[in-house]
């Protein structure tokens, strides 16, 4: 999004050298600048950097009142929020210009089938960091195009397996579209589709990935057994790039919620040793699985366990996450994991016992725009709160504050 921007004539970033030049001004550490606003010290770093864009508005206010900035740094992020959206909009306008000129032109040549692959490819990089709903729609126009060949027969002979990989690529999305947006039927049906349609393309990495979606649509609902099953079922097939690490990781998350630390731990372990010698995927982004990702993987699974050193080992794979994905290249950050990352180190500081460190670390995701707020957020942030109703919390003010704003977030 941010190279698509800067290609489409966005002037540099002027909001974060501004910060970082007023807060010297004024003698305060990131520390001092985080305690004052609210905002995570490693997040107005990069902010300040050019790396993170500071998208709440309200958050900006607050810093130039603190900064003593006269509305200087308000001034400066609305001149760069109206380009920042001016680009976008004209970057829609060329994907608009595009679509309406293929469908003047019909349907596509037969030689084209590797632009679909090439269309695929890209959704999936772009899902990382993009809002699913829009990906939902761009996903089914692929879908669509490579279902339209294949029923009118209008492909040779030869790309019949391709365009089966495609549309099972396409479904894969829609099924991460349909979860995200807190559909689990649907992402199932999808997930379902994509594994048919591996089957047919003969396609083993896509079969493998299928099945881990498989288990992680079950995994949402709660179904480990089912969930667990779909593992077995995918490692078969887990011969090719990082299938197998997502497969053992996903397992591990079965058996911890299930209560099984040794089986939990010993899968974490085998996918760490895998990890050295796994080879590339076919395709980058949603179909990958990087090693930030099996960081949050770690993170997700040991924060159910009971014992501390597995709790301790939760935050320290959950900061991984967050610290690698904010220097991953786009085609590995996935910008809704990374703010589950925090939810998950918020989780095991809780259940350590540590309010004001969890409430620190979900701190960026409260302060997430809504269209980023997908449904595996709201429900782990609803969990926090939920812990927050244990025995061990009674009688805190600290405790009571931190979950009203949760149950707030829940319901806003």
């Amino acid at each position: 999004m941010i190279g698509a921007a800067t290609s489409l004539g966005m002037t540099p970033d002027r909001v974060g050298p501004l910060l970082a030049e007023l807060r010297r001004a004024r003698g305060l550490s990131l520390a001092d600048l985080a305690a004052a606003t609210g905002g995570g010290r490693g997040w107005i770093g990069n902010v300040e950097a050019g790396r993170r864009w500071p998208s709440d508005r309200r958050w900006v206010v607050l810093a130039d009142e603190v900064l003593r900035a006269g509305g200087e740094l308000v001034a400066t992020w609305d001149r760069a929020r109206g380009e920042r959206d001016a680009a976008e909009q004209t970057r829609r306008d060329l994907v608009a210009s595009a679509v309406s000129a293929r469908e003047l032109l019909g349907a596509p040549d037969l030689g084209d089938v590797d632009d679909l692959h090439a269309q695929t490819a890209e959704l999936a990089v772009e899902y990382l960091s993009a809002p699913p709903a829009p990906m939902l729609a761009a996903a089914l126009k692929v879908q669509r195009e490579a279902v339209r060949r294949l029923r009118a027969n209008a492909h040779r002979r030869t790309e019949r397996a391709d365009l089966h990989l495609i549309a099972g690529r396409a479904f894969g999305v829609l099924a991460y579209a349909a979860l995200d947006l807190g559909q689990p039927d649907l992402a199932a049906l999808h997930a379902r589709t994509c594994a048919a349609l591996g089957e047919r393309a003969g396609d083993d990495s896509l079969r493998a990935w299928a099945a881990g979606t498989r288990s992680l649509v079950a995994r949402f609902g709660e179904r480990f057994d089912e969930a667990a099953g779909f593992i077995g079922e995918g490692m078969q097939y887990a011969t090719t790039g990082t299938s197998a690490l997502r497969l053992l990781c996903g397992g591990a998350q079965c058996a911890a919620n299930q209560g099984d630390s040794t089986t939990a731990l010993a899968l974490l372990d085998r996918a760490a040793v895998e990890r050295e010698h796994a080879a590339a995927d076919p395709i980058d982004g949603l179909f990958g699985f990087s090693p930030a990702k099996q960081s949050y993987y770690g993170a997700s699974s040991l924060m159910w366990l009971p014992d501390r050193a597995a709790l301790d080992r939760a935050c320290r794979d959950a900061q991984t996450a967050i610290d690698t994905w904010e220097h991953e290249p786009v085609e590995q950050r996935s910008l809704d994991d990374e703010a589950l990352a925090h939810v998950y180190l918020a989780t095991a500081r809780l259940r350590l016992g540590e309010v004001d460190a969890a409430m620190a670390a979900v701190r960026p995701v409260l302060d997430l725009p809504e269209e980023r707020l997908i449904s595996w957020i709201r429900r782990r942030v609803g969990g926090l709160a939920e812990l927050l109703d244990a025995p061990r919390f009674a009688g805190s003010q600290t405790t009571e504050d931190a979950r009203d704003e949760l149950v707030a977030f829940g319901t806003g």
